[in-house]
């Protein structure tokens, strides 16, 4: 068969390895509800007194501890994780063959991937959903899932990153993690049945939001953050939205301004 065929079928197979959630696995992962307060800290150590119901922190600079720590102050705690770029500083980054590799992404260290390629990329993505499971996270925000509309270095469509994207979700609900879907807004309405919550940054800045009304319309828990509007320029908006909005610094350390 040609290599189109085999990619395709390699598609088939490896998605049929993650079903659809059913209502009872469905029951038994945790989802955060529309209005649960929440911090976004990337930098470490992370500052456990915030008052927030959910943190969202870095997978690989975290142990378990920490995320056992947050779970005995009572916080849901969830793993960010890079699904669509190359970072050299992670600890798996060997396992990335170069032809997976494309384009630098602005950030140092990074490159988009080949998302068409889930023969290669699948694993590697499947040990670090595995890798949060066991360290005890109750959710993942799987970062740079739009590569098909940046200049990624590769011919990707609008239905691969569509099969990726929904690929990820039943990866993360077969180890029983709930996903947010992170951007991507002109994909928000055919991912958000697959997606638990959504988590955008800027759209108020960039007057985008309203793409995010079908999670809202789902009762889906919507995060927002702005880094250059003030608190006064969108929480008003942010608040009648439905979104639990605040602004933070571009390296995400703990320090934020909260609009509820």
């Amino acid at each position: 068969m040609g290599r189109n065929t085999r990619g395709l079928v390699m598609v088939v197979v490896i998605s049929a390895m993650f079903a659809v959630l059913t209502p009872a696995a469905a029951s038994r992962i945790w989802t955060p509800a529309p209005r649960t307060t929440w911090q976004w800290q990337l930098t470490t150590p992370v500052s456990l007194s915030v008052p927030a119901q959910m943190f969202d922190i870095d997978l690989f600079d975290n142990s378990a501890s920490v995320v056992a720590a947050l779970h005995r102050r009572g916080r849901h705690v969830i793993c960010y994780l890079d699904a669509g770029t190359y970072e050299n500083f992670r600890p798996d980054a060997g396992r990335f063959p170069p032809s997976l590799l494309g384009k630098p992404n602005g950030w140092p260290g990074e490159r988009w991937l080949d998302i068409r390629r889930l023969s290669v990329l699948g694993p590697i993505m499947r040990a670090r959903f595995s890798e949060c499971r066991r360290k005890g996270f109750d959710g993942v925000e799987a970062d740079n899932v739009d590569a098909y509309a940046n200049d990624s270095g590769f011919p990707l469509t609008a239905a691969e990153q569509l099969t990726y994207n929904r690929w990820l979700a039943r990866m993360a609900h077969a180890f029983g993690l709930s996903i947010a879907l992170k951007n991507d807004l002109d994909q928000v309405q055919s991912l958000e049945p697959y997606f638990n919550f959504a988590l955008d940054e800027q759209c108020f800045e960039y007057s985008e939001c309203e793409k995010l009304r079908p999670f809202v319309g789902a009762h889906k828990a919507v995060f927002e953050v702005e880094y250059n509007l003030s608190p006064g320029q969108f929480c008003r908006r942010a608040n009648a939205l439905g979104f639990m909005a605040m602004r933070k610094t571009l390296n995400l350390e703990a320090s934020r301004r909260v609009c509820w």
